[in-house]
């Protein structure tokens, strides 16, 4: 009786990172509605549900809940798992503990496989830049996983001989490619590359019909019919296919049920083992040598022209729209980094004992946190100048947006007005600003660089456009978290819980100090509070020579310490805006933003008969309230204030002008 056919599901899960450089939070982004960002509602449709997938009976009813990980192939960008350990901790515990159930049923060889840091297109990448990427992928691997990677998945599955051979050079077995990036393959059957420096990799080729029936065709949405084509495979020794891990789930609904439904049939088939590319190589080593078509990747047939040129590869092919705008993109992008490099290295030699392999030390000590930056800063700096010291952290930062600038995302979408290609501009937006004295040169180069990228729509301008009105933040970090301080100490609120990521501050005499944990700079800023009501709140933040100052409203404050304020203020507004039959609607159970959006209607609808200060002041506080809870002024309260003032008098309408200007009114 012949050996059993191996096979290997192989899912890449991958969002493109959106939190901003300075406070590493999720912007709301309106288009994931009702979800508050893109990876929140992807962690729900997809994450989630691939380590809790339903497997059904005859009936309809759950047999089973399953972790789909412990049994496929995968890896998760680093940068994806950071956010999932923050938000979705239990979605993150249940993708490690995937991988050391695998460790432990295929004799230590786990179902993960590291990624590159930052889902940059290696081949686009200088080998030194490549370097960093892979061996920081290769430490947020081992310190998540607790164990050395033995493969490495390559973002877009791009190649080249010098990609190779860096992971060949830094100890990786293998990396799975498309069978067009290849030549000499044979199907269903492990190769061996064999880089121009003499170094050799294992090269898995997945089945690229069977794969894109999965992820674009039938085969999701009938698990027998997908298990009866993975029985039918007849050539080599191994099945593999290879799909976004997105396809279960955020792609395919219930993607993540056909997907267990699938591996519940494999396990009762006894002529199939379902494993991984690491133990199916511990008993097959490759015996084929096999060339590359480089640079080339799984997503662009033109090679790697997606990320760099206007190839004509879109996501709305309908639409006939151009990508001239990349090639400027990464030309500019590419001028500023090695720009940036080159302050890097004038600023940090003689400073740093090793300045390059200090940043490769950096990205592993920042995945672990700021103290660990510190220590690695005080074995890495030639003097003990604390000044010397906080620059060196400024300079490494620095070098870490330099090279986020570059995730594939950027280039990969339609249109540089994208959320994908303002959010590389935001990391070239940090990275000059820590480039010291040489940032208004960098800027205007790059500015000048970026107007010559026209977006689709002409009334999103330029990329220079895009990034001084959507990258480049109207108010400096510092000054939003001096804002913050002077808020929460108005309202006397201890503000240390609630800061962004990366900052400590405090209040003294209406000065406050901010600190950049991360780079050791400090900053002492003046902060005055007007707050006529408890949530119409105005901030003027000033340097406190005068050279500068800004006015902040409720919303530039930021997220994280907004809605740790907003809901103190709610705790104390709502019991006293609320009647007894609002609040007992709150306690049954009904929406509070229901609630709060038809109180304000109704307070709106009672002046009417009430000419009284409070019950103008009410509908401004119930107002200020649908701020605290992140919505707008309901439309319903506009327009019966709209009906209202055409029956009253003159006199009556002008003493409600503050009502009017609240509401939203000219």
């Amino acid at each position: 009786m012949p050996p059993p056919r191996s096979v290997v599901v192989h899912g890449h899960f991958y969002q493109p990172p959106r939190s901003d450089p300075w406070f590493e939070e999720m912007p709301r982004e309106c288009s994931a509605a009702p979800f508050h960002d893109w990876n929140e509602r992807i962690e729900r449709e997809c994450y989630r549900a691939v380590v809790a997938a339903r497997v059904l009976d005859g009936t309809g009813r759950i047999a089973s809940v399953v972790n789909t990980l412990t049994s496929i192939s995968f890896d998760f960008g680093s940068t994806l798992l950071a956010w999932l350990e923050r938000a979705a901790p239990e979605t993150y515990a249940a993708v490690l503990a995937a991988d050391r159930a695998s460790c432990e049923r295929l004799d230590g060889h786990g179902n993960a496989i590291a990624m590159p840091y930052h889902h940059v297109i290696l081949p686009l990448c200088a080998r030194r830049d490549k370097e960093t990427e892979v061996r920081w992928g290769i430490a947020d691997f081992a310190r998540r996983y607790g164990r050395p990677p033995e493969g490495m998945w390559l973002p877009e599955t791009a190649v080249d001989d010098e990609t190779m051979d860096v992971l060949a050079a830094e100890g990786l077995g293998f990396t799975v490619l498309a069978p067009h990036q290849v030549v000499g393959a044979e199907p269903g059957e492990p190769a061996t590359y064999r880089t121009t420096a003499g170094r050799t990799i294992a090269v898995i080729v997945y089945d690229g019909p069977l794969s894109h029936d999965v992820a674009f065709g039938p085969l999701i949405r009938d698990a027998d019919l997908w298990r009866q084509r993975l029985l039918q495979q007849s050539a080599g020794r191994l099945t593999a296919l290879a799909t976004d891990g997105e396809t279960y789930g955020h792609h395919h609904a219930f993607g993540e049920m056909a997907l267990a439904a699938l591996l519940s049939g494999l396990a009762e088939s006894t002529d199939v083992r379902v494993e991984n590319f690491a133990s199916f190589l511990a008993r097959h080593p490759p015996e084929r040598v096999i060339g590359l078509n480089a640079p080339s990747s799984w997503s662009c047939p033109h090679g790697v022209d997606r990320w760099r040129a206007d190839c004509g590869c879109r996501t709305h092919p309908e639409r006939h729209t151009r990508q001239q705008w990349r090639v400027v993109l990464r030309e500019a992008l590419e001028w500023l980094v090695e720009e940036l490099h080159g302050v890097f290295e004038r600023e940090s030699a003689g400073v740093l004992r090793d300045p390059w392999a200090t940043r490769d030390a950096y990205g592993v000590a920042r995945m672990a946190g700021d103290d660990a930056v510190r220590v690695l800063l005080s074995s890495c700096i030639t003097t003990a100048d604390r000044h010397v010291g906080t620059r060196m952290a400024e300079l490494l930062d620095m070098e870490w947006n330099a090279l986020s600038m570059f995730t594939s995302c950027g280039w990969f979408f339609d249109d540089i007005a994208g959320i994908e290609s303002t959010q590389v501009l935001r990391y070239a937006v940090r990275a000059i600003e820590l480039a010291g004295s040489r940032r208004e040169e960098l800027e205007a180069g790059l500015t000048t660089r970026l107007a010559e990228a026209v977006s689709n729509d002409p009334a999103l301008g330029t990329g220079r456009d895009i990034y001084e009105r959507d990258a480049r933040p109207a108010v400096p970090a510092a000054v939003r978290v001096a804002a913050l301080c002077g808020v929460a100490d108005h309202l006397d609120v201890v503000v240390q819980p609630i800061l962004p990521d990366g900052h400590e501050a405090r209040v003294q005499r209406d000065v406050a100090t901010v600190v950049e944990t991360r780079t050791g700079r400090e900053q002492r800023l003046q902060v005055a509070v007007d707050a006529p009501r408890p949530a119409d709140i105005h901030i003027t933040v000033q340097r406190l020579d005068g050279s500068a100052s800004w006015q902040l409203a409720w919303s530039q404050l930021p997220e994280r310490g907004r809605v740790a304020l907003a809901d103190i203020l709610c705790g104390t507004m709502m019991p006293r805006l609320l009647d007894d039959r609002q609040r007992e609607a709150v306690c049954r159970g009904r929406d509070v933003q229901r609630v709060v959006r038809d109180a304000v209607v109704e307070a709106v609808g009672a002046l009417a008969t009430d000419d009284s200060a409070a019950a103008a002041l009410r509908v401004l506080e119930l107002a200020d309230l649908c701020v605290l809870l992140d919505r707008p002024v309901p439309f319903g309260a506009q327009t019966r204030f709209a009906d209202l003032t055409r029956t009253l008098p003159p006199e009556r309408v002008a003493a409600l002008r503050p009502v009017a200007l609240r509401l939203g009114f000219a």
